[in-house]
């Protein structure tokens, strides 16, 4: 059944981009539906990152559109788009921390700059966000304190400091053992089940895609090979979707290791 405009807050139509003359993203469209996990996957080099950086506002595509709530923000200036981006939580592969601020200064940052909160609500409000991820010690610690997992769940804890409607988040689960992978899972499921957050997410972990996803887009080779719901990925005949799920190499590689 298709959705309604209400319930669309992402739409990209026709999105092409060129990185030089090498064509990265081909004619890329889908929709976002709000309260939704959006999962993007693919092999490497299939141009997930890149599209993320472009529903992000970080990079201006050749032609199409990325309609936000029905505006359109490939074509934004810096000014309008930065007004939208303060709508966004953004969480990187990285975590992306400043190392020399603590993590509990990390994630008051974006309440000093774009929160609207009076200062002396800050500092709650950030205590509120850790414990949230499970961090409710963690807040005079430094980034390098810190263990891969729980750095992950400080960079979400700041992406959802300002309770944003919208929430990137690039590869989540890379670097983690499957315990702490796992709890990442349950907690991105947690906050979008208590706080109605959409998230739109990038991974290749068969594991956390099978948990988390509602619908699932597949690019290869720039293109959208699959745009469905988990249940369809995981049923469809489309070869490129099958060998994802089903962890077959390419046949050119597994000749080259029997060799």
């Amino acid at each position: 059944m298709a959705a309604t405009d209400s319930e669309i807050l992402i739409q990209v139509s026709g999105l092409v981009t060129h990185y030089g003359d090498t064509k990265v993203l081909d004619d890329v469209s889908f929709e976002v539906r709000r309260n939704e996990v959006f999962v993007i996957i693919g092999g490497s080099g299939c141009g997930k990152s890149t599209l993320l950086k472009h529903m992000c506002g970080l990079l201006q595509p050749t032609s199409g559109e990325i309609l936000y709530s029905g505006r359109n923000i490939a074509v934004m200036d810096e000014d309008e788009l930065a007004v939208i981006q303060q709508g966004f939580g953004i969480a990187f592969q990285s975590s992306g921390l400043f190392n020399s601020m603590t993590v509990g200064d990390n994630v008051a940052m974006p309440l000093r700059e774009y929160g609207k909160v009076e200062p002396k609500l800050i500092d709650p409000i950030v205590r509120m966000k850790l414990t949230m991820v499970g961090l409710a010690d963690a807040q005079h610690l430094m980034p390098s304190e810190l263990s891969g997992g729980m750095r992950k769940r400080a960079g979400l804890a700041r992406a959802v400091a300002i309770d944003p409607p919208l929430v990137y988040f690039d590869e989540p689960s890379a670097g983690l053992d499957p315990i702490m992978a796992a709890g990442l899972d349950e907690l991105i499921l947690d906050l979008r089940r208590v706080s109605g957050i959409t998230f739109v997410i990038v991974t290749h972990e068969l594991d956390s895609i099978r948990e988390i996803a509602d619908r699932i887009l597949m690019l290869d080779r720039g293109k959208v090979v699959f745009y469905g719901t988990k249940e369809e990925a995981e049923q469809t005949s489309q070869e490129r979707v099958r060998q994802f799920f089903d962890r077959r190499p390419d046949e050119f590689i597994a000749q080259r290791n029997i060799r």
